[in-house]
């Protein structure tokens, strides 16, 4: 007799089953984005996965149970899932001035939602590796990925000089201390010659402390104003 694991025959049982695998595997992943504040997080993550569930079952319950429908397919509501979750994904991105957020969240939302497919068609090996694969690529590649490939807001830096005289080697040099990096650089002086403004856009690591960049900025001799923005 094939134990409840491997049935494939849907009734109650199955059903509780595949939905408390679905609200486990859910929820890790949903824990992992909870985690870092964001919109998409814990109960939104194990929603997904119970809906996803869900379809998957009544997708293998109909021609189960009707079997005068000549074309119950079961991979037909599975196939809208993959589509129609595609538009909950797009609500968690979202840009802000020249930057783009939520793209993993985005990514994560349309792979717990094939995961919760994964189980209710009672894949149940598939599924947990897909989850803990998941978890490695968020947590782990995370901090790879912030190790060697930094996240980095486009700014735009304003220095004004009361000076005609200015030395760009000691600007550099601050903005090289907190690993900024210089897109494009426009000196222009006044037109009574008596000051003169550096316009920067740089890179600037989305983690820095803009307090201390002030602060370093501010001790160069001759600045006289010092603006930073996002660009847009």
């Amino acid at each position: 007799m094939d134990s409840l694991f491997d049935q494939n025959y849907i009734d109650e049982k199955v059903i509780t089953l595949r939905l408390v695998i679905s609200l486990v595997l859910g929820g890790l992943i949903g824990m992992e984005r909870e985690s870092r504040k964001q919109h998409a997080g814990l109960r939104t993550h194990i929603l997904i996965c119970l809906g996803s569930t869900v379809l998957m079952l009544l997708s293998i319950y109909i021609p189960q149970t009707f079997r005068d429908f000549q074309n119950g397919d079961p991979g037909r509501i599975a196939a809208q899932v993959i589509s129609g979750i595609g538009f909950l994904g797009g609500g968690a991105i979202f840009k802000l001035g020249s930057n783009v957020r939520g793209l993993t969240t985005a990514a994560t939302i349309w792979t717990v939602a094939a995961v919760g497919l994964t189980v209710g068609a009672g894949l149940y090996t598939g599924a947990a590796i897909a989850t803990g694969l998941i978890l490695f690529v968020l947590i782990i590649l995370d901090k790879v990925e912030n190790r060697f490939f930094p996240d980095v807001d486009l700014k735009t830096l304003l220095l004004n000089f009361n000076t005609p005289q200015i030395e760009t080697g000691e600007v550099f040099n601050s903005l090289d201390k907190f690993g900024i990096k210089v897109k494009s650089m426009n000196i222009t002086q006044s037109p009574d010659k008596r000051s003169t403004q550096m316009k920067f856009y740089i890179m600037v690591p989305a983690k820095l402390d803009l307090h201390k960049l002030y602060n370093e900025l501010d001790s160069i001799e001759r600045i006289s104003q010092i603006e930073i923005s996002q660009d847009y």
